[in-house]
This record gives structure tokens, sequence and C-alpha cells, in this order.
């Protein structure tokens, strides 16, 4: 027992969920008097209770360690029984809602310290105080030092890092994914920001998570409504009769204007949208109800922006529109069939248009009545994508060979005017080569696919921005795990991606790959798939290869024309 396998933490879990369900105690929670919640239990009913085992008289040192942190499954009463594990002084120091790393596989290892071991674990995740979970991939070794000591007679923990190590089946068991939300600049797009917390926990470690600010790859893209320093007054955020009561700091709060106190409940109301006990949102400076108005100067903000029902595609070597499965001409757009046109975009807000020619080394841009004009000449360029605010991007090789992700905005510049432009060369990027790009709906983050030495990245990089939103930077990215290498990618909605590697010669199967979510989602497998787009949602996503357009229809492909290539919906 003082080896910890695999097989014996599903077992263990097996164990202890069927014995909870048996004595019902993976139970509903009941709420108090009527017309009452308790915090813990609002939005989450059905979330289960583990009920670990407490230490047994005569436990070896590794035993200990190993049923010490299997009891980080039982989070009530603040960790009542893993507590038990410990002395009297670490029981009281240590702090479980640090971090939870979650593991594949755990084993407890000797070290050449007399008394002291390593908790040694291939890490799934790492989930920090504030939710915010970083992935790594398979072979992840990370080592917990752990001290023992005996305490009349029976060894005990005494001293160890914060946080607690948990069974990734376990974790997907009592943790979940919530977007908490914040605004792009401008406040006028919702943006998610997906963390995750304890099921049972969730309305009051979303608070605490929203004031804190957004996660890294985030900072600087998002905004708040909420002033820098403001703080939950008291350490709850109770409901009662489906209010959610947001006790905050009065000094920071009655200093805001209407319009910011406005924005500060619609931001709470968008987090707390996926508990079904909150109903809405009372604002509380030290107890005392502050009064929300809307007097109409703030308009609610957009959710998951959806984009045009039409495509720019490439047909007869011209471009085309492709919608209800028909194809048009451009309207008011000259022929560019000289230019060899290949992987367009067009600008969600405008007429403007952009393509690489067949061989991607050269970005054209194409506004009505104009002639095609080139932007930038590289040895490659990855797929255009537009901004709302009508900058068009693209990455590339830069001089000397490094990275560069450029940006152009070329709406509304007359003929042979100088068209304005961005370089960045993000650090993170260096020594890799950009196979796609494809900018969010709302402006605010950057899907980047690079490979590097045959290994494949999908990363979601946020887009800060000057004041007037010409692009400044991209932020250090946070990475989506996929099955496969992946060379194209597309957004479906405000948290989702579908991403694939293109083949001519044999079967192709896209994945969704959800910042919600640790896992990627198959699609059915279709031969030869060359390119893929993305409409509103995981059911209007669009394949192609040499017999046509394909849509997903459930857990297949529907065949819709033939002819058009390199389909694109705006943006």
């Amino acid at each position: 027992m003082g080896r910890n396998t695999r097989t014996a933490h599903l077992a263990a879990i097996a164990v202890v969920l069927l014995l909870t369900l048996m004595s019902g105690c993976a139970r509903i929670p009941t709420a108090g008097p009527v017309g009452k919640s308790s915090e813990g239990s609002a939005g989450n009913l059905s979330a289960p209770v583990f009920l670990p085992a407490g230490p047994q008289a005569g436990a070896s040192p590794e035993t200990i360690i190993d049923y010490f942190y299997r009891a980080g499954s039982g989070y009530e009463d603040d960790y009542a029984v893993a507590r038990e594990y410990l002395t009297q002084a670490s029981s009281v120091s240590w702090k479980p809602d640090q971090r939870a790393l979650v593991y594949r596989e755990a084993r407890v290892v000797p070290t050449e310290k007399e008394n002291v071991f390593n908790y040694e674990l291939d890490v799934s995740y790492t989930v920090n105080a504030d939710g915010i979970a970083t992935q790594s991939p398979k072979g992840t070794i990370e080592k917990i030092p752990v001290t023992v000591t005996q305490v009349d007679g029976e060894w005990r923990i005494s001293a160890l890092p914060d946080g607690t190590a948990i069974a990734e089946e376990t974790f997907k068991v009592i943790y979940g994914a919530f977007p908490i939300y914040f605004y792009d600049p401008s406040f006028t797009y919702a943006i998610p920001d997906v963390r995750w917390f304890i099921r049972n926990k969730t309305v009051k470690a979303m608070t605490s998570a929203l004031l804190a600010g957004p996660a890294p790859y985030l900072r600087g893209a998002v905004v708040s409504a909420f002033p820098s320093g403001i703080k939950l007054a008291r350490e709850s955020v109770p409901v009662v009769s489906g209010a959610a009561q947001v006790d905050l700091t009065a000094k920071e709060l009655t200093e805001t204007s209407p319009e910011d106190r406005l924005r500060m409940q619609t931001q709470l109301t968008l987090t707390f949208r996926t508990q079904p006990d909150v109903v809405n949102v009372e604002l509380r400076a030290n107890q005392d109800l502050v009064r929300v108005e809307d007097n109409g100067s703030v308009l609610p903000p957009v959710l998951d922006k959806a984009v045009p029902s039409r495509q720019i595609a490439v047909n007869g070597n011209d471009l085309v529109r492709y919608e209800n499965n028909r194809i048009s001409p451009l309207p008011d757009m000259q022929s560019v069939s000289s230019l060899q046109p290949r992987f367009p975009a067009e600008s969600p807000i405008s007429q403007t248009v952009a393509f690489l020619n067949a061989d991607r080394t050269t970005l054209y841009s194409l506004n009505p009545g104009q002639p095609a004009r080139a932007l930038t000449t590289r040895s490659t360029l990855a797929h255009p994508s537009f901004s709302i605010l009508n900058w068009v991007w693209s990455a590339g090789p830069g001089p000397a060979g490094e990275t560069q992700v450029v940006a152009f905005k070329p709406s509304g510049v007359a003929e042979g005017a100088d068209v304005p432009s961005v370089t960045l060369a993000p650090g993170w990027l260096a020594g890799r080569t950009v196979k796609d790009l494809r900018i969010s709906r709302d402006g605010v983050r950057a899907l980047i696919i690079s490979e590097q030495n045959g290994t494949t990245r999908v990363q979601v990089s946020g887009v800060i921005r000057a004041g007037d939103g010409t692009p400044r930077e991209l932020t250090a990215p946070v990475n989506l795990v996929t099955a496969s290498n992946p060379d194209q990618g597309v957004w479906v909605n405000d948290s989702t991606v579908a991403v694939m590697k293109g083949a001519a010669g044999s079967n192709v199967t896209p994945e969704l790959l959800s910042l919600t979510a640790g896992d990627p989602q198959e699609l059915a497998p279709w031969p030869g798939l060359v390119s893929i787009s993305g409409g509103n949602g995981p059911d209007e996503i669009f394949g192609q290869s040499a017999e046509g357009i394909f849509q997903r229809i459930g857990n297949g492909w529907s065949p819709q024309i033939t002819g058009p290539i390199d389909m694109s919906f705006p943006g």
C-alpha cells in the first residue's frame, strides 16, 4: 500500500463512489428554510460528496502520505478528514486551496533524508487558487516533498507544501469548468475567461476570481468594471431567494459611477449564468444594499458574437460569395483572377477582403472599386484573418527568418495611399512556423497554430491594442490540448475552435477544442478534407475536399456543392 498506482486510485475511487451512493452520501445537498440557499450548494445541487477514510492505527509513513492526498477529495468542512493526517501545527498552517495538482499516476518515493518522501506525480493539470488551469503533456513529473514524524506512536505529516493532489478521474467529478466574464476595451463584448472550481463552491470562488482580474493570457486584452483594490467585505457570497449578495468594500464601490456599477452587476450576472440557483445579483457595501440603476446609457454586452451566414470562397480562379448553397460574385469588386487568389478572408464590418496568391507568398487586400493591393511579400504566409476593427492579420518569416505576426488596416484607404501596418515578433513564437492564425469574433484573442521540429502547438493569445485599436502586442498564450498535429483551425464560438490537419489522400478527423474542457472532441472522419471553415456553433462547420463542400450534420458530413474552394466566414 506504500506505492500509489493508477489502478489503486481507480479502485479506491470506485469503492468510495459505490459506498457513498449506497449510503445516500453522494447526495443532493438540501436547502435551509424556504426561500434560502447556502452559497456552498448554490447552482450545483447534484455535485457528489466524497467521504474519504481517516488515518488507520499502525499505518506506515507511505500509507499516511498516500491516503492524505486521497483525502483531498473530501473538501467539505475545510478538508477536515485530510487534516487528520497532519500534525497539529501543519493542520493549522496547511492551505489546501492554493493549488490543485491533477495527476494521471502517483506514487510515494523515499528520499535519502530520513522521514522525507516525495509524492511523485505525472501531472495532467495544475489549477491555481484563482481556478486557472495549466495543462501538461503526459510524462510531466512533479515531486511533492513531504516530511513525517511520529505523534503518540502514529505517523503524521509535519511538513508539506500548500495545495492538494487529486486523481484526474476524481478531479473531473469534483471540479467543473466555469467561465467568468470580462469586457473588451470598448465594453461592447463579453469575453469568457474559463476557470476550474469545486462544483459546490462556485459562487464565492467565481466572485473572488473576478475581482482578482483576468487570466494571464487575457491581461491587457480585456477590462473589468470593478476598480482596482476592491474586495469582498465578507468571506462568503450567500444566495438568498435567488439573489447572490455580493458584499464589497464600501469605499471602492461607492466611489464608482452609476454606469460602472451597472457594468459590475452585468459582469457578475453573466458570470453566474451557469448557476441555476442564482436569478439576480445584489451589490452591497458592507452589507448595505447599493441601488443599481439603468438609465439606458449602458448597452448590454454582446455574448458570443455571431458571424454573417455568408462565406467568401474561390471559384473559377476568382473570388465569390457562397451562401445558401449558391455562389455569386462579390459586389463592386474587380476581378483578381490574374493573381490566382487563394485562402480569402472578408471583413465582418466592411466590404474589404484579403487573400493570398497561389504559392502563399503575397498578401493582398481588395476594396470596392479599387484594384488589388499587395500588403506584404514573404517566403510563406498564414491564412489572413480580419478583426472586428478591420485589421487583417497574417504571419510569416521576417527579413532575418524570424517569425513575425503582421496586421494591416486597408479598409477606407485611398488608392495609392499608405496602409497602416503593425509588425509583432512575440518571443514565444521564436523558432516556430505559424501554420494558421485566426482572430476571435470579439477581436480580443488570436488562435495560433504553430510548428517546430514536427511538433504542433495550438494556442490562444490575447490581443493588446492601443486606444485607437492599433494592435500592440500578443500576450503569452494558453495551450489547448489536441490529439493530432493540426495545421489549420477556425473559431466556432467564443470558447471553441475546430482544428484539423488537411490531407487530400487520406481520412481526416477534425477536432473540437474547447477552453472549457481538457479533452478534444473528435468529429466524424471524412476522406480528403483539405480546408475547414466555421460559422455559428459546432454544427455550422464546413469542410472541403476534391469532391466538393460538405457540412457537418450530426455525426457525419452532408454534401453541399462542388466548385468553390477555400471557404471562409467573415473574420
